[in-house]
């Protein structure tokens, strides 16, 4: 079987690929390579791919229409997953027009590949920041999520949109997966987790918004990358108890699921920043800061949907993931980088 992953050379797209291709699948993977952080990181991802034969890498982005369609065109896929996009909550208000490129355009280019090539089933990337004002916890995806307070959401929430549309109107089986902050070895550096390793490392200090009150779902890569890969295999079908008088938001009478793949325990700010600090072996200094716009105070995911579909279980607690992290982070990228 042929999978395109979109995204290849990022954090999650990366570990996929990686474990698809253990199970002995022929994985096509693209990546823009932008700079929106440390191109040498995503590079280096993309090496231990590379020495693999059954992987072939191709640079391309998803807004590039012609290239999109060439891909296809060229290639026989089976199966589709979208983790290509301009993440990052904060930079989606400093550069709003990247978003629309990547998580728009793109995402239109790669529904209309997979819409004209027959995908057997579209499993693409979306985030907990779609719940954006929602305070009834833990978020549910049978929770209605019209108010984004960010950019990057509002893409995500239009992905989920879009998604909808062409399992409806085209039969395209399509699954949304809603990550919670996502964690571990051969992460992304724009991440909260990765720049408090740092700058404890360096003795500088780190930023700290909402006075350290917010909680986040922390979820480790193997977590993750285990319930894509099973998710995979499970291609969405019709709801045939849909209701029009009262809508499901996660489920259609077309081949569309939508479901959370997060930790289902939050954490609280301070108490992780003590367990980084146990696993550097140094304390951190702490700059107090007001809450970002964009932010949220806390997310928590319910994620009794993929529990009950693929028997998902999150196993890595937040002591044992940030101690591989800093193990990694210690090992490779501090040295390397």
């Amino acid at each position: 079987m042929s999978i395109l992953v979109t995204g290849a050379a990022g954090f999650i797209g990366a570990q996929l690929s990686k474990r698809l291709l253990e199970q002995g699948f022929e994985i096509i993977g693209i990546d823009n390579l932008n700079d929106y952080y440390d191109v040498k990181l995503k590079k280096a991802r993309l090496t231990q791919l590379e020495t693999q034969p059954h992987f072939r890498f191709i640079q391309l982005d998803l807004a590039d229409r012609a290239g999109m369609a060439e891909l296809f065109s060229q290639n026989k896929f089976q199966k589709v997953v979208n983790l290509a996009a301009q993440a990052g909550v904060r930079y989606s208000i400093e550069n709003p027009y990247a978003y629309v490129d990547s998580n728009i355009v793109g995402f239109v280019n790669l529904l209309e590949g997979c819409r004209h090539h027959r995908i057997e089933h579209l499993v693409f990337a979306s985030s907990s920041s779609v719940y954006g004002l929602n305070t009834k916890m833990p978020f549910s995806e049978h929770h209605n999520v019209d108010h984004p307070i960010s950019l990057y959401a509002a893409t995500k929430k239009a992905n989920e949109l879009m998604a909808h549309t062409y399992a409806h109107l085209y039969g395209l089986p399509t699954t949304g997966l809603r990550f919670f902050t996502v964690y571990g070895p051969w992460g992304r550096p724009d991440m909260a987790y990765f720049k408090f390793t740092q700058a404890i490392l360096k003795d500088q200090p780190i930023q700290v918004y909402n006075h350290g009150k917010m909680q986040r779902d922390f979820t480790y890569i193997d977590d993750i990358i285990e319930g894509v890969i099973r998710i995979l295999d499970r291609i969405p079908e019709p709801n045939l108890n849909w209701s029009n008088n009262s809508p499901d938001p996660s489920t259609s009478p077309a081949p569309y699921r939508l479901y959370n793949i997060g930790n289902n325990q939050p954490v609280e700010l301070m108490y992780f920043i003590k367990t980084l600090e146990k696993a550097l072996g140094k304390t951190a200094k702490m700059q107090m800061l007001p809450m970002q716009p964009g932010d949220v105070t806390a997310t928590y995911a319910d994620i009794k949907d993929l529990e009950r579909e693929i028997a998902f279980q999150p196993r890595t607690t937040i002591e044992e993931g940030l101690a591989h992290f800093v193990d990694w982070y210690r090992n490779h990228y501090f040295v390397k980088k």
